[in-house]
């Protein structure tokens, strides 16, 4: 059985992380900047209390069964209706009141040395939170180089088909996670296209081209300049494609903070990554007393398309029993 939460470290001599079995969250990642210094670049807690007590606004944690939005808490599958927990109205988000970003996962595997790793499994059973059938779920996190870090993510169905899209959902701030909003940061998406939403921030089915919109960030470009466009924010479904690949992965996005000149390249199995600016973040007092307010982090979440399970035009998250579901990530910092 999981224990209690604890705090682990993965530190290759260049970047130090700390992941809790606690929602199998990222609690700090340091990376040197252009001269060499470290700090810390994700939003979060010193501590374990504000996580295990429901004061985080899902930093650093993995998300799931289902990652993002499901219209009214419903879906039907194999002819069977199921309803799930409202706790975003009107719809369900991110698995529910109760999500795997709230349970405590079991420490499987614990390696030091030059390509550190910690390996977390969960046990979901059928029913949690609406959801059909056992899912057996493991996530890898390994310090590839010096400052590169993988995360693999896998879900095996035991008895019943179901839904599964889990998500990484790092707030970043690259100046340091101290260091106010993210709207001088530069970003680029390969993706040409997004799901465009309705007033519930449901997708409509639609498949939009980013030229011309707010939403374009084919080239480089600062995170300020049309966010203003855009209601509150950015919290979208980015369709990938388009950039190169590296290790079967897609290239989904480039972000660079010009102060620090730190750059993240983000590199993925998934087909889509949800852009959130960190719209709904109103005074959280995070790590050293820092006060985190809105656009204080940006999001990139890898994962399958929100409410996709009721969308038949968008990519099926559906997996069956004794499939696998697999979603891989690679986070490559560097400087420039």
């Amino acid at each position: 059985m999981a224990g209690q939460p604890e705090i682990f470290e993965l530190n290759n001599g260049t970047m130090q992380v700390k992941i809790t079995n606690y929602g199998c969250t990222i609690t700090s990642l340091s990376v040197p900047d252009k001269n060499g210094q470290l700090a810390d670049v994700v939003l979060g807690f010193d501590s374990l209390e504000p996580y295990v007590q429901g004061a985080s606004p899902f930093f650093g944690c993995i998300v799931g069964r289902v990652a993002n939005r499901i219209k009214e808490g419903k879906f039907a599958l194999n002819g069977v209706e199921y309803s799930l927990p409202i706790n975003n109205p009107p719809n369900s988000l991110h698995g529910g009141f109760k999500g795997f970003d709230k349970k405590i996962w079991e420490v499987v595997e614990y390696k030091k040395g030059e390509n550190p790793s910690i390996t977390f499994k969960y046990h979901s059973a059928d029913g949690e939170e609406g959801y059909p059938g056992d899912v057996s779920v493991t996530a890898t996190y390994t310090l590839t180089s010096s400052t590169t870090m993988k995360l693999e993510m896998e879900a095996v169905p035991e008895n019943k088909a179901t839904p599964i899209n889990l998500a990484q959902h790092t707030y970043w701030n690259l100046a340091g996670h101290n260091s106010g909003n993210i709207l001088d940061h530069s970003i680029q998406i390969w993706a040409s296209h997004i799901t465009p939403v309705d007033q519930n921030t449901i997708p409509t089915g639609e498949i939009m081209p980013v030229k011309g919109t707010p939403f374009d960030f084919t080239a480089e470009k600062k995170v300020g300049t049309s966010i203003h466009e855009v209601g509150l924010g950015y919290d979208h479904n980015y369709v990938l494609g388009g950039g190169e690949e590296k290790l079967g992965l897609k290239h989904a996005a480039k972000v660079k903070d010009p102060s620090s000149a730190r750059v993240l390249n983000l590199w993925t199995s998934a087909p889509g990554v949800q852009f959130y600016t960190a719209n709904y973040v109103n005074r959280v007092v995070g790590k050293g007393g820092a006060v985190y307010n809105k656009h204080s982090g940006l999001c990139l979440e890898t994962q399958g398309f929100p409410n996709a399970i009721n969308q038949p035009n968008f990519p099926s998250v559906v997996v069956q029993p004794g499939n696998k579901y697999q979603h891989t990530m690679l986070f490559e910092f560097s400087v420039e």
